[in-house]
């Protein structure tokens, strides 16, 4: 979503309204309209996050997610995943993941430019959305680990050596 007519309306509101002072006056709003664009876009993506937000809460199961594409919003509409078979979760189940309770939480999350380049790669090489890659990552991430080993313990060597 282009932003800039949004802002230059604004610039165009304020010089009107300053038009009836004086020549400070007239500068003054000529100045501000120059500088209000980054805090309006800012402004304008909270007011649009905190709409998603809403929509989201009302919507039964979908997702309205606002994500910048460089400057500008986008609007991303995720509908509710099909509801899984129940052998599947049985499958699940016994493969040891834990059902959860179904509930969601959001967090925003800052990657630098290159890093989610590479997630949104990996992302479209396994033929997932980049949230689902990520949520499956963190899954990983917390799955048990064996735990390091102490450097004691059976060695097993072979060869020969020499004295």
């Amino acid at each position: 979503m282009d932003l800039s007519e949004y802002v230059d309306a604004l610039r165009r509101s304020l010089t009107t309204a300053a038009a009836a002072g004086t020549e400070q006056t007239q500068e003054t709003a000529r100045l501000l309209g120059d500088t209000i664009e980054p805090a309006v876009r800012l402004a304008v993506t909270d007011a649009l996050s905190a709409m998603a937000a809403e929509i989201t809460a009302a919507w039964d199961g979908g997702l309205v997610d606002i994500r910048l594409r460089g400057r500008d919003p986008e609007v991303v509409i995720v509908p509710a995943p099909d509801p899984e078979p129940a052998d599947q979760a049985d499958d699940r189940a016994a493969e040891g993941e834990a059902d959860d309770d179904g509930s969601m939480a959001r967090i925003s999350l800052r990657l630098p430019e290159s890093v989610k380049s590479r997630a949104e790669a990996a992302a479209a090489a396994a033929g997932v959305s980049l949230n689902a890659w990520l949520v499956r990552a963190v899954v990983a991430g917390l799955r048990p680990t064996d735990p390091p080993r102490s450097g004691r313990g059976p060695r097993r060597y072979s060869g020969f050596a020499r004295s």
